[in-house]
């Protein structure tokens, strides 16, 4: 096995940095969230607060997790944050989540994603989504079991500027409309703004949810180049350039579709385009979208086995787990353990709603642990004061709290629509975070590591 305690090697640019947390990002629901803002918005009005909180709320927790970052650099990113903070049991819960709801779960409603686009280029009924998510787990689980290669750099480049092509596009078929005479759907009233529907908690989650990944990126703090400011500069980058590309996306949406266009759509990216320019070109354009989204069904995969891994090497009973593939450079248990979950996660909703009853078993969970990485900021102030800080969070503690309260109003409105909905993905992700606690007692059992790395 890597020993974790190693000192990463710094060799990696914050726009490197910038550019991975954008690709993670912008396939992890931008193509199927708008749908579920707008239905839940009810208004373009609050279509568009809902992206443009979404954003500086965003921005607000990059803000946080550059000071944890640059003042704790490691590849555990949270898991290590939240031990310095809570102690051993706490992180340990937190990869349990990313195991078992987070990561898995985020793999599971790509998926879904990817299955929607892909029907509509080779339609299979309703059986279409469920198959190919089913599919893209297990094709692309093989494909991460190959083992590293080089030239990843390029390749990460090359992705993301597909996805980011794949969002200009949406906004060039707004434009090709307004070219065309074609006016919009509905109209726009900034005047006499009505108050936000019961449901815009909701609108916010979903709206959250295509922002979810970015902090991801914090795996990578101990090998930016620039260890003051690096990561800084990344994280403040890409939910800047994240936010202008989403609210120009929805602005599109918008103006080709209408909010309850857009509500009623399964894919509209392919709708709009395809009412731009024609039938074939939303084909295309919803397998290319279909590429965007696998690579961040892979990038997801990735993260997630290396931290399953890093958790692993820490506990002995989970050694199976915690073993490195000293050939293939891969975590491969971790990476076999994590697509049986993602494959088991598909089956499940395949029985509800798929992609929605997946967002409400990833979102509790997801928004709990967030909350207590904001909270970490001032826990770690607490207990390192002395620690170096190359950056610190501007307005301390107001920000750190914001980010925390908003993370929590968060979870409320994810628990309180899904209670009061179905409630089966929230009540089934809530029941496998429990069981973790049953984990942790069985796992503890074992001779603990020595010295864990700081």
């Amino acid at each position: 096995m890597t020993d974790l305690a190693a000192a990463p090697r710094r060799h990696i640019s914050a726009n490197y940095v910038a550019m991975l947390a954008v690709g993670m990002v912008v396939g992890a629901g931008i193509f199927r969230s708008p749908a579920a803002v707008a239905e839940a918005a009810g208004s373009p009005e609050w279509l568009f607060a809902a992206w443009a909180l979404g954003g500086l709320i965003t921005l607000v927790g990059a803000l946080c997790y550059a000071e944890l970052a640059t003042a704790f650099p490691h590849p555990g990113g949270d898991y290590h944050f939240l031990r310095l903070a809570y102690g051993r049991n706490w992180s340990f819960l937190f990869a349990w989540a990313r195991f078992t709801v987070i990561n898995s779960g985020s793999v599971a409603l790509l998926g879904y994603v990817l299955g929607d686009y892909l029907n509509v280029v080779i339609p299979l009924g309703t059986i279409g989504p469920p198959l190919y998510a089913a599919l893209s787990v297990i094709i692309l689980t093989a494909f991460n079991l190959r083992g590293a290669g080089k030239g990843h750099d390029a390749a990460d480049y090359s992705l993301t500027g597909l996805e980011v092509v794949g969002l200009l596009a949406i906004v060039a078929a707004a434009l090709a409309l307004i070219l065309q005479g074609v006016p919009a759907v509905e109209g726009l009233n900034l005047t006499n703004i009505a108050a936000p529907p019961p449901s815009f908690g909701y609108a916010l989650v979903y709206a959250l949810l295509a922002f979810g990944g970015w902090s991801e990126v914090a795996t990578l703090s101990a090998e930016v180049r620039d260890p003051k400011r690096g990561m800084l500069r990344a994280l403040v980058m890409a939910a800047a350039l994240i936010t202008v590309l989403y609210l120009a996306v929805n602005w599109a949406f918008w103006y080709g579709l209408g909010v309850e266009g857009l509500a009623a759509s399964t894919a509209p990216a392919a709708d709009l385009i395809a009412k731009a320019f024609g039938p074939w070109a939303g084909v295309i354009t919803a397998l290319a979208i279909a590429f965007a989204v696998i690579t961040s069904i892979n990038a997801t995969i990735v993260v997630g086995g290396r931290t399953t891994y890093a958790c692993a090497h820490d506990w002995p009973a989970l050694k199976r787990i915690g073993r490195w593939d000293e050939k293939r450079q891969i975590p491969s248990a971790a990476i076999w353990a994590q697509g049986i979950i993602s494959l088991a996660l598909v089956v499940f909703g395949a029985f509800y709603q798929g992609f929605a009853t997946l967002v409400d078993y990833t979102a509790p969970v997801y928004w709990l642990f967030l909350a207590m990485s904001g909270i970490a900021v001032i826990v770690l102030r607490i207990r390192q004061p002395n620690a170096e800080r190359p950056f610190k969070t501007p307005l301390y503690p107001v920000l750190p709290i914001l980010f925390a309260l908003s993370s929590v109003a968060m979870l409320w409105s994810a628990l309180s629509y899904v209670t009061a909905e179905t409630g089966a993905g929230a009540l089934v992700s809530l029941c496998v975070l429990g069981s973790g606690i049953i984990a942790l007692f069985f796992v503890a059992r074992a001779k603990p590591a020595a010295s864990p790395p700081n």
